[in-house]
């Protein structure tokens, strides 16, 4: 558990700066240089993310179990689950779905933690989605309060929409039938 922990630290610690200071992280960025402080924030989230996979991985051999949610529950999180991919690919695809959501990414990451909190009860995975949520209601309530970073995107267009959407649902199916599977050795149907 001490590694998943420390991940979720590294990880979401530094995916939190702008939401702590805003101010000093655009400072040290134009200290540092772009490149330099994109190069240090992306070695710290992959040693995070390295470090939440290890723990997670490690807190699955002998898992403390908080609340065995009822076998229903994993209906609702596929179902719940059906946006996800839609609204990741959206956060980098201009278009009605990004405008209306706002936030794409973080409402996807949202939803994402919620639903394996409806399916997941053990420690760890209250830990691992539970702070994941925590930090995108965190995050989304401090962009009321400060302009968000640009992020690099395709041009607007009239069909990225409907590439959000189509590529978003293949990429759940394939989620669904095989990749959640091999990535977590958990067969979210079957």
């Amino acid at each position: 558990m001490f590694w998943l922990i420390i991940g979720l630290i590294l990880f979401l610690g530094v995916h939190s700066v702008s939401i702590i200071d805003a101010d000093w992280r655009n400072r040290t960025a134009a200290r540092l240089g772009q490149v330099p402080w994109k190069a240090i924030y992306g070695l710290i989230s992959l040693l995070g993310l390295y470090l939440i996979v290890i723990g997670y991985g490690q807190a699955a051999v002998d898992p403390i179990v908080l609340y065995q949610p009822p076998v229903w529950m994993r209906h609702i999180t596929l179902l719940l689950m059906v946006p996800v991919f839609v609204l990741l690919l959206a956060a980098y695809l201009p278009g009605r779905i990004q405008r209306t959501t706002k936030h794409p990414m973080l409402l996807a990451t949202k939803i994402w933690a919620l639903a394996h909190l409806l399916a997941n009860g053990t420690l760890a995975d209250l830990l691992l989605f539970g702070g994941f949520l925590a930090w995108a209601v965190a995050d989304r309530i401090s962009l009321k309060r400060r302009a968000p970073v640009p992020v690099p995107a395709a041009p607007a267009g009239r069909f990225n929409d409907w590439i959000a959407l189509g590529a978003g649902l293949a990429l759940y199916v394939l989620f669904l039938l095989w990749a959640h599977k091999a990535l977590f050795g958990v067969a979210p149907i079957g």
